[in-house]
Parts: C-alpha cells; sequence; structure tokens
C-alpha cells in the first residue's frame, strides 16, 4: 500500500515526465544499441536491449519533463540554464556514477565529448522546446506535428549564431557611428 505521501511523489514525478522525448530517445538509443550488439555478435542482445529502452524512457522523459517545466520559469535566463547546463549535466553525473558503480568507468576525454555533446544536445532540444515542438500537456502538438517541424527547427538551429553574430555585427557598427558623430 503507497501512503498519500508517496501517491503525491509518484504523481509529481509523471508530472514531469515527457513521453515524447522518451519515446524518441529511447528509440534511437535502441537502434543504436541493436546495431552495435549485432555487429558484436552478442546472445541476449534483446535483453540488454530492452533494459536501455526502459532506462532511457524512464530517464529522458523525466529529463525532458524537469526541462519543460524550467520553460515556464519567470527568470528566462534561470529556465535556459537549467534546461541546457544544470539537468544534462545532472544527468551525466548520474549516468557516470551508475558506471563507476557497474566498474565500467569511461575515459576522462570520453566523458568530456559526451558532456559537450549533451549541452549541444540540449541547447537543440531548448530551442525545440522555445519554438513550441515536443512538449507535452496542454502545451503541446500531436507528435506528427512536431515531427514535420523538425526540418524547419534543424534550419533556424544552425543559422541561430550567424543571425546572432550578424545582430552583434550591426550593434557594434552602430555604436562606433554614434561614437564617431560625437
Amino acid at each position: 500500500m503507497i501512503s498519500s505521501r508517496g501517491n503525491l511523489i509518484l504523481e509529481q514525478a509523471l508530472s514531469c515526465w515527457n513521453w515524447k522525448c522518451a519515446l524518441v530517445s529511447a528509440s534511437a538509443r535502441s537502434m543504436v544499441y541493436l546495431a552495435a550488439l549485432a555487429r558484436a555478435g552478442l546472445r541476449g542482445g534483446a535483453a540488454i536491449v530492452l533494459v536501455e529502452v526502459a532506462y532511457v524512457a524512464l530517464t529522458a522523459g523525466l529529463y525532458a519533463g524537469l526541462q519543460q517545466k524550467a520553460l515556464g520559469l519567470r527568470c528566462r535566463p534561470f529556465g535556459n540554464f537549467i534546461v541546457v547546463l544544470a539537468v544534462p549535466m545532472l544527468a551525466q553525473l548520474l549516468d557516470w556514477v551508475a558506471h563507476r558503480a557497474a566498474g565500467a568507468t569511461a575515459p576522462w576525454r570520453a566523458t568530456f565529448a559526451v558532456c559537450a555533446y549533451a549541452i549541444v544536445s540540449a541547447l537543440f532540444h531548448l530551442h525545440t522546446m522555445r519554438g513550441g515542438a515536443f512538449l507535452t500537456g496542454g502545451r503541446g502538438n500531436s507528435l506528427l506535428e512536431d515531427f514535420r517541424r523538425v526540418p524547419r527547427l534543424v534550419g533556424s538551429f544552425l543559422l541561430r549564431p550567424l543571425l546572432l553574430l550578424s545582430g552583434l555585427a550591426a550593434r557594434l557598427a552602430r555604436m562606433a557611428e554614434s561614437s564617431t558623430a560625437l
């Protein structure tokens, strides 16, 4: 029997779970595992894949749900910090602890590369969520509509650094013009 406190904790955890991100992450990771296991010729590969799918569906859905909740924070920079750094680094720390406990720690270069990838991935996730895609609950569209928007979101994400740099260059030029006019 679960206490009312236990029900509240379970309800809060499920309210943070983003099923879209859980589904996409688990599907992608399971394909990677299937390919790696097929090449290695390991028996029992299906069990490994099922464990990975369950683990990723749980954790990716929870992490994405926490990120989605951070979008609603009044202080937008703090919300962005949570989405881009806090949640991905928490996920990497917990993953590192799990690997360490299992005696399968990765070299520091691999850990650094995974962390860098997690940050870039989180930046893209922030971009898509701020664009209204891959959200659940009342703010979300259908999963099919989210997938239809992916090419445009990828393009705008890739162009964003150029737009930021061109905006910065324009501001610097205006500042230089205003200082020479004085």
